[in-house]
């Protein structure tokens, strides 16, 4: 599902990535741990298409995606990516359900045509009877099941996760955590979770570390 080879990063004279292979098999569930300033945020915005490496190679679901122009590459990543970050990043003026919607609109899929779609998603999250509420109405877990339900909502071959639990008490971050494998197991989502959690770089298939810029 996902080909990296000899990715490299640089900021300035801070050489952040130093040649990167990276490959993961579809339906694996791959954790990502190191210090921090390691490089673990920064290869998997790379990975996500959201930051483009100085070199190297990245493929998706046989795609390479380094070859692809700036309207492409937005294309191929609403498609195909979803993203949950430690902040969950709701739009503050609308619902959960608009909010889990926003991958289809963009899509340019109708309102119509999006909420059977995001209601389906948010029942399957425990959060139907929160589809109505706004961010401000809802606990932090509930934020973060809504951010899970947008990364869904196009079903993505692969879900990007940085510190996904990180602002989440221990018994949400848990639900959090066997929510990911849950929904592994039931839709065959690819999974690369950049976390400090050690449980929950444990519970995966595999544990990476990252050190100075490699793994």
């Amino acid at each position: 599902m996902i080909q990296a080879s000899g990715l490299r990063k640089r900021f300035g004279n801070l050489d952040v990535l130093k040649g990167v292979d990276l490959s993961v098999a579809q339906g694996e569930v791959v954790s990502i741990v190191g210090a921090s300033g390691a490089g673990k945020t920064t290869l998997l915005q790379i990975l996500g298409t959201l930051e483009k490496a100085d070199s190297g190679s990245l493929a998706i679901n046989g795609e390479e995606v380094t070859r692809l122009g700036s309207k492409a590459l937005s294309a191929f990543r609403n498609r195909h990516i979803g993203f949950v970050f430690q902040f969950h990043h709701l739009l503050p003026e609308f619902t959960a359900l608009e909010n889990v919607m926003m991958p289809g609109l963009i899509a340019g899929r109708g309102m119509k045509a999006c909420e059977p779609r995001a209601m389906e998603l948010l029942e399957r999250l425990n959060i139907g009877p929160r589809a109505a509420h706004k961010p401000n109405q809802m606990s932090g877990g509930e934020q973060q099941r809504v951010a899970v339900a947008r990364a869904l909502f196009n079903s993505p071959s692969v879900v990007l996760a940085d510190e996904p639990s990180g602002n989440l008490d221990s018994a949400h971050a848990r639900e959090l955590h066997q929510l990911f494998f849950d929904l592994r197991k039931e839709m065959g989502q690819t999974f690369v979770i950049v976390t400090h959690n050690e449980e929950l770089a444990d519970m995966a298939d595999r544990k990476l570390v990252m050190k100075d810029g490699v793994i």
